[in-house]
């Protein structure tokens, strides 16, 4: 495929750079301490061979991730399924999720689309402050990801939306693939998902013709995330206090790659992808006459309702949000031992925080409040 020039810096790897790519990975030593890791026992001699036998970006998805994936869905939760009877498996769309996971949100994506018989995965939009060392630009690239310039200054941000843009238009309309993006740019820390207006300015700066035009072209989806457990839950409540109490606080790449680790690897629970149905027919009902401004946040409200009521709820959202309500009488919606398993596992989670002068009480309502403001989200939504 003739890709122009001006992707080159964030698009994927096209099939022809894949061996070399490969090689570079290849001769990483963290990449093979990685792959030590996560295949113990296997010979990097036939983790090379099977690498360079793959072909396409999908094949390497099928033959490394889609095994690996399925494998952390077996040891690390009680299942994981999708919900794709509002969505044709034949056409192509971009999905915009809440965002929860650094990594998984979109990986298990990739696995469901296959799963759902999807012929293709998805093109992955990522910030560039993950990553964090030359491999990892190299391996999410042979992943189908394309890359969100986050750290370019002022000047060149606009030059860069436009770019973004203009590429995500590319994909659905020339590589006629799919695409996942986040609804905002990182994650929501206190699970209270609301569509960042300016990512869909960004999304409208490609294409052709009015706004709203420019919006279908990319054939929307909001995606509903639910995981019963965050296993990062507790790095998010220290998060907070620690933005609370030292001033200037900020993540640095070590802190991104343990969330990434602690994402992948820990415990959550059941597992629920939920695919309302396109927006385009919403955008055609558009007043073509309403303004720029009411129109993003119209559509921003339209997406974030249909990402609330599709959310599926578990007895801990309504433990948590009755925990912080001081309601404590017996709910319909959980048993007494459900309540006692989700206290302890808040208690858990509270006791792996280490930091100066540990807030308990704090830490506790905020771990509360990012179980409880999916429900309360959802409820708001029916």
């Amino acid at each position: 495929m003739n890709i122009p020039s001006e992707f080159d810096s964030i698009r994927p790897f096209e099939p022809e750079e894949l061996p070399e790519a490969y090689d570079r990975l290849i001769a990483d030593g963290q990449f093979r301490a990685v792959i030590a890791y996560l295949y113990p026992g296997v010979p990097f001699e036939a983790i090379v061979q099977k690498l360079h036998q793959c072909k396409t970006n999908l094949d390497f998805q099928v033959a490394f991730c889609y095994a690996f994936l399925q494998g952390l869905i077996d040891k690390a939760s009680k299942g994981c399924d999708m919900d794709v009877r509002q969505i044709d498996v034949e056409r192509r769309y971009t999905f915009v999720s809440n965002h929860r996971d650094i990594v998984l949100d979109s990986a298990l994506l990739d696995k469901l689309l296959i799963d759902a018989g999807f012929g293709t995965t998805c093109e992955i939009a990522i910030g560039d402050n993950l990553l964090a060392a030359p491999w990892i630009k190299d391996l999410v690239r042979v992943n189908k990801t394309f890359i969100v310039e986050r750290s370019a200054g002022i000047r060149e941000m606009l030059a860069s939306s436009k770019r973004l843009s203009d590429y995500m238009h590319f994909v659905l309309k020339e590589k006629n693939d799919n695409i996942w993006i986040a609804q905002r740019e990182g994650r929501a820390k206190d699970s209270d998902d609301r569509t960042q207006q300016s990512v869909l300015k960004m999304m409208a700066m490609g294409g052709e013709g009015s706004v709203a035009e420019r919006l279908k072209q990319l054939h929307i989806v909001p995606l509903s995330i639910s995981y019963e457990y965050d296993p990062c839950d507790y790095l998010k409540a220290q998060e907070f206090q620690l933005k609370r109490d030292v001033e200037g606080w900020k993540k640095t790449k070590a802190d991104d790659v343990h969330s990434m680790r602690t994402g992948l690897f820990g415990y959550k629970g059941y597992i629920h992808y939920h695919c309302a149905g396109c927006i385009d027919a919403f955008l055609d009902s558009l007043d073509p006459g309403m303004a720029k401004g009411e129109l993003f946040e119209t559509v921003a409200r339209h997406i974030d309702k249909e990402i609330h009521r599709h959310y599926r709820i578990y007895p801990g959202n309504y433990v948590a949000a009755d925990l912080l309500d001081g309601n404590n009488a017996p709910s319909p919606h959980y048993t007494a031992a459900e309540k006692a398993a989700f206290e302890h596992y808040i208690a858990g989670q509270l006791a792996k925080i280490d930091i100066p002068g540990k807030d308990e009480g704090f830490l506790r309502e905020r771990m509360l409040t990012m179980y409880a403001n999916p429900l309360r989200n959802y409820l708001a939504a029916k």
